[in-house]
C-alpha cells in the first residue's frame, strides 16, 4: 500500500473514535450487507476489499460470513478500532483509496456509506478513487458502491450549502467523542446523478449493471429516483478477452 497522505477526515475520526458506531445510520449493517452479498453473488470464500472501512462495521459483517475481508481506512484511530474487534477472515490496514497499489485478485471490491469515496478535497478525489477499485478487482469481479445522490440534496436538504457547479455538498456540523465532547466540523461530500455515475465508472473501466436509491439501513433493488439519500451502484470489471461481460467468474 501506498502511503497514506493528510485528509481533512482525519481529526474527525481521531476525535469520535468508536463513537461513530453510536450514529443511526450505522445500525443498519447486517441488512446493507445481507443486500450486498446477494447483489455481488458473494459467497464463504471470496476475498473482497472493503475500500473506506471506517472502524470495519461492513467489513466484520461480511467476515463473520466466511468472506474474507481486507479493509482500508486512512484513519489510523478507525483501523485500530477495527483490528481490535475483528473476527477471524477480516484484516485491516491504513492506507490511501486516491492511491492504492493493491494487486488486482480481489473477487468483489465495496465503497459504502461515502467510505473514502465522497470525502472531498479542494481538488476532487473521486475519480482517483474509483481508479484504485477498479485496479483491485480481477477480471469479472464485481464493486458495490453508495454516493450520495445530487437530486436529494437539491430537493430536500434544507441549509446545505451545495455547490451546483462542481456537484459538493458543504455543510457544518458537530461530532463527539466517546466522552461526549463536541467538535466542530466542516464536510464536504461529493454528490453524484446516475448518469454521473455511470460515465465516471465507465471512464475506469468497469459496467455498471444498476444504480439503485437506496437509504443507510434500507438497502434494495429501487430504481433510481429524487427521494432518496443516496445510490447504490453495482458495477463489474470486464472478464479477459473472450469472456461474457455478465455475471460473476466462479
Amino acid at each position: 500500500m501506498s502511503r497514506p497522505t493528510d485528509h481533512w477526515f482525519e481529526p474527525l475520526a481521531e476525535h469520535m473514535g468508536s463513537a461513530y458506531l453510536r450514529y443511526s445510520f450505522t445500525k443498519g449493517t447486517a441488512q446493507e450487507v445481507d443486500h450486498v452479498v446477494e447483489a455481488l453473488s458473494l459467497s464463504a470464500g471470496d476475498r473482497v476489499l472493503d475500500v473506506g472501512c471506517g472502524p470495519g462495521r461492513h467489513s466484520h459483517e461480511l467476515a463473520r460470513r466466511g468472506i474474507e475481508v481486507h479493509g482500508v481506512d486512512i484513519s489510523r484511530r478507525f483501523v485500530e478500532i477495527a483490528e481490535r474487534h475483528a473476527p477471524p477472515g477480516a484484516t485491516f490496514e491504513r492506507a490511501d483509496a486516491r492511491s492504492l497499489t493493491v494487486e488486482e485478485g480481489f473477487d468483489a471490491v465495496i465503497c459504502l456509506c461515502q467510505g473514502a469515496f465522497g470525502l472531498m478535497t479542494a481538488d476532487g478525489d473521486d475519480d482517483s478513487v474509483v481508479a484504485s477499485m477498479a485496479r483491485a478487482l480481477r477480471p469479472g469481479g464485481r464493486l458495490a458502491l453508495s454516493a450520495f445522490s445530487a437530486y436529494f440534496v437539491v430537493k430536500h436538504w434544507d441549509g446545505a450549502d451545495f455547490d451546483a457547479d462542481t456537484g459538493v455538498n458543504h455543510e457544518r456540523t458537530e461530532v463527539r467523542s466517546e466522552t461526549g465532547e463536541a467538535m466542530e466540523a466542516e464536510l464536504w461530500t461529493g454528490c453524484y446523478t446516475p448518469r454521473e455515475l455511470r460515465l465516471l465508472l465507465a471512464r475506469n473501466g468497469l459496467q455498471v449493471t444498476s444504480v439503485s436509491s437506496v437509504e443507510p439501513g434500507a438497502y434494495s433493488h429501487a430504481p433510481a429516483d429524487v427521494d432518496s439519500p443516496e445510490f447504490l451502484v453495482i458495477a463489474q470489471r470486464p472478464r479477459i478477452a473472450g469472456g461474457a461481460a455478465g455475471g460473476s467468474a466462479r
